[in-house]
């Protein structure tokens, strides 16, 4: 019998040794239980089993996929030209001033790295200035902007530290280690100066934010070491660009950070006076954009997609790779398209659509959008070709769900079992939707509903998608626009206008029976109304909660298109729940929901519903 030597398990490695040896004539009649040989075939084991792990160990540890070590997985990831991304500082955007100083010089100015403070929760975070602010008198007023002339200032949290290095004679080839495991590698300044005395100096450079090299570049180079730390190394003076020399001094400065628990901060305040005056902090977008050092499963999924990108934006998958990458610690996910496959056709654009974090300010999301446009598609896409973003839409599901239970397996109630049948689908729906390009599969659901207890017998599900119109912020966007007249015209309490909604799926045909589409309940000149389609047709009409129809023809729908237009549709202000009014449809195909493009799935948990019903039929009855 052959010994599997890569066996994992000690006793059947021992059960092989022993069979092995029971095969020979010699121990043909031997009883191995308590025997002296025993003991031999437990050290034999064990040394095969040791052996065994370390090989699967090794193994494992050779490849990206199946790496369990952060250290071999970081190792893999440089081996592509993947830098993991360390821990990331909060972010907040604020304006500072000071009022009422008629005294004061012709200008003020707040030196780069003064601190400010904010509470979040029980903890105080310490947010820094990253560059010096200047304010010029203006009516005995000082705003204070950034040498951009921008009054928007930029904090961010952590603590700013420095390392110093001092270059010997065998320079070629070193490396120099920031022993900090929280450091926020983006804030990295690295200044060579000519020896230890000097004050002049040279800045480097991280070699990924350097468009071209040269071999006068100064660059640096950054990676993680084995234990959580990080270290920068140079060129050797050749390829890429210049190395610095022997007796240089290095300096480092850094931000040490407490990453994503910063985030959430909305309230700034700093203890610095300017000629006794206190600064007033005005926030524009709380503190957003804290991060961990990325995680190793992370890593695995970033990694060959950024080798695959090359750091050039050519495909849409490229976008998708570098804007994730860079931009991570923001959005939760980012999907792009070409123009050619745009409806309609747009060339000469590259859309990317960005689905934030939920604690990322519009203000916040704003700046980011232009980062990524200064900072990736400016530098690295093709010419003439612009980005342009687009926001994310959610179509949200409706699911009514119903199973039948056996009463004899049944673990307690109905009312239970329907209870845990509903959490498990509303936590379905946040593992497996909510992303772009994620698709919705009934029968994977219904197949997993079905598996939750013994005592369910079958499921089955009806399926229906719902787009929403923002009645409120339309309505105020025209209030403004009428206030802002040269002569105001009077704030509506109604809107009034052809409206239209788009699904990214085909819809169900006309139905003799069914609606197909349904609005939620709405007011319309003081009344309570419903949209829906005449049986039959694509027609819209408004009904009243009686069915009794006023408006016979209010638009119609196209299954083909998913489009669901109405026209002059007129809904009373505060006439309806929530935002605005929900359009829900039956899809054709309520199997499988695949949406396109910056589309997103979600559950309306709110419309969804779940019924368990005993099923009697399946006990058997004594007669």
């Amino acid at each position: 019998m052959a010994i599997q030597n890569s066996e994992l398990d000690f006793f059947q490695i021992k059960s092989q040794l022993q069979t092995h040896f029971e095969q020979q004539s010699e121990f043909s009649d031997y009883d191995f239980t308590a025997s002296g040989l025993s003991n031999i075939l437990d050290v034999l084991a064990h040394n095969t089993h040791i052996n065994a792990l370390t090989a699967n160990m090794a193994i494992n540890e050779s490849f990206l996929t199946s790496a369990q070590l952060r250290s071999s997985v970081v190792s893999h990831a440089e081996a592509l030209g993947y830098v993991p991304k360390s821990k990331i500082s909060s972010t907040a955007l604020v304006s500072l001033s000071i009022t009422d100083y008629p005294a004061g010089p012709a200008s003020l100015t707040i030196p780069v790295g003064t601190e400010f403070s904010a509470s979040i929760g029980a903890s105080v975070f310490t947010f820094t200035t990253q560059e010096e602010c200047t304010a010029l008198k203006e009516s005995n007023n000082y705003v204070f902007k950034t040498s951009s002339g921008s009054s928007t200032i930029t904090l961010k949290e952590g603590v700013n530290r420095s390392k110093t290095f001092i270059v010997d004679s065998e320079a070629v080839g070193a490396v120099y280690v920031i022993p900090d495991t929280t450091i926020d590698t983006s804030t990295i300044n690295v200044r060579v100066y000519e020896n230890y005395l000097s004050t002049n100096f040279l800045t480097f450079n991280d070699i990924n934010t350097v468009p071209t090299i040269t071999p006068d570049s100064k660059v640096f180079l950054l990676r993680e070491t084995s234990n959580g730390y990080y270290e920068i190394f140079f060129s050797d003076g050749n390829i890429l660009g210049a190395a610095p020399l022997a007796n240089n001094r290095i300096e480092v400065d850094y931000i040490s950070t407490r990453g994503s628990a910063a985030n959430g901060g909305v309230s700034f305040s700093t203890t610095l006076t300017l000629d006794g005056q206190p600064i007033t902090v005005t926030t524009v977008s709380g503190s957003a954009g804290g991060a961990e050092k990325e995680s190793s499963d992370s890593i695995k999924l970033n990694a060959p997609r950024s080798f695959s990108a090359q750091n050039r934006l050519v495909t849409s998958s490229d976008y998708t790779a570098l804007i994730s990458s860079n931009f991570g610690s923001y959005i939760q996910d980012v999907i792009a398209w070409g123009g050619n496959d745009n409806i309609p056709p747009q060339y000469g654009k590259v859309f990317a659509s960005l689905n934030f974090l939920d604690d990322v300010a519009p203000s916040t999301q704003t700046a980011v959008k232009e980062l990524i446009k200064d900072q990736l598609t400016s530098n690295l896409s093709i010419m003439s070709i612009d980005t342009e973003f687009v926001d994310p839409q959610e179509t949200f599901l409706e699911l009514s769900t119903a199973f039948n239970i056996d009463p004899v397996k049944m673990p307690s109630s109905t009312e239970a079992l329907q209870a845990q049948v509903d959490a498990f689908i509303k936590q379905y729906a946040l593992d497996n939707l909510n992303t772009f390009e994620s698709i919705f599969r009934r029968s994977n659901l219904l197949t997993q509903v079905d598996q939750l207890s013994t005592a369910i017998l079958n499921s089955r599900m009806s399926v229906r998608v719902q787009q929403r119109i923002n009645i409120d912020s339309e309505l105020e966007e025209i209030n403004i626009a009428r206030q802002a007249l040269p002569t105001p015209l009077p704030i509506l309490d109604y809107l009034e206008k052809d409206q239209s909604v788009n699904f990214p799926f085909q819809l169900a045909s006309p139905d003799n029976d069914d609606h197909t589409v349904i609005s939620s309940v709405f007011k319309s000149n003081g009344q309570n109304v419903v949209i829906k389609n005449k049986l039959g047709t694509t027609q819209l009409q408004i009904l009243d909660l009686n069915d009794i129809i006023k408006v016979n023809n209010a638009g119609s729908y196209d299954p083909a298109k998913g489009t669901v237009s109405m026209s002059a549709l007129r809904v009373d202000e505060d006439g309806y729940t929530g935002t605005g009014i929900k359009i829900s449809a039956t899809p054709a195909n309520q199997s499988t929901l695949i949406p396109l493009r910056n589309y997103i799935i979600t559950l309306d948990e709110d419309l969804s519903t779940t019924i368990g019903f005993v099923d009697n039929g399946a006990s058997k009855v004594t007669l």
